[in-house]
């Protein structure tokens, strides 16, 4: 039986813990929605708009409305907060309120993509086998299962992981492939969720990050001999069914 600490929680997860955040403004969201473009959208621009979509923990509907903004026409979304939920309805999402498992196990939908973003590190090992296990289940041939959560192997990863009293499993990407493979994807893809050269900031960010990377892995290569490609604090997974 999973604990009641999720009940306590996400039941004001909004009002006790995301009070100050106000919905974006028109400028946040055309920055937010330019770096989508970057991180998100090449991993699903093959596909046609009516494809089902689903989003797992899909909050405030930020990722949806994106998605409604592409093109998507077939989107769905869960989340376990009611406060939340209510905001993505009053967008015009089709949402619910739903443990993930139970939504899992009842729906008869395949997806063509699932997306679940800043949602997996909030289950205990013991929950993510089967977690993994349903989506896989859910999913199309073809599909694609992608994930963004912090980064236990990055250089500033301290206060993305015990930021939140709700995170129970920190990844690297190493730790995600295992149990990427473990329930059967094959095609699996690992990307960094920092700058994009989205405009001349964002290149200068993005030579500067590159810069920093270099002397990070220069002594990482002398004390290990190895060096890691995946470095910020968070990290975006593709896995393809």
């Amino acid at each position: 039986m999973r604990s009641d600490f999720r009940h306590k929680f996400y039941s004001k997860y909004n009002s006790a813990f995301k009070e100050h955040i106000s919905d974006f403004g028109q400028k946040s969201i055309v920055k937010m929605w330019k770096k989508n473009d970057y991180l998100y959208f090449p991993l699903i621009s093959s596909y046609s708009a009516n494809v089902p979509i689903l989003e797992l923990g899909c909050g405030r509907g930020y990722m949806l409305e994106y998605l409604r903004n592409k093109g998507f026409n077939n989107l769905k979304g869960i989340d376990i907060s009611e406060e939340q939920i209510k905001i993505s309805k009053q967008k015009g999402f089709d949402v619910e309120v739903a443990d993930v498992f139970d939504y899992l196990n009842r729906n008869g939908i395949k997806f063509k993509a699932i997306i679940a973003l800043d949602f997996v590190e909030h289950f205990s090992k013991d929950e993510l086998i089967p977690l993994f296990e349903k989506i896989f289940n859910k999913l199309d041939d073809g599909g694609i299962f992608i994930f963004h959560t912090p980064n236990g192997q990055s250089l500033l990863s301290t206060n993305l992981i015990y930021g939140d009293l709700t995170h129970l499993t920190i990844f690297t990407p190493n730790s995600a492939l295992q149990l990427l493979k473990l329930v059967g994807f094959n095609n699996i893809s690992f990307y960094e969720s920092g700058p994009v050269p989205k405009n001349v900031l964002g290149l200068f960010r993005l030579l500067i990050w590159q810069i920093i990377k270099l002397g990070y892995n220069f002594a990482s290569l002398v004390e290990t001999g190895s060096k890691n490609k995946v470095l910020t604090q968070n990290f975006i997974g593709m896995a393809k069914k």
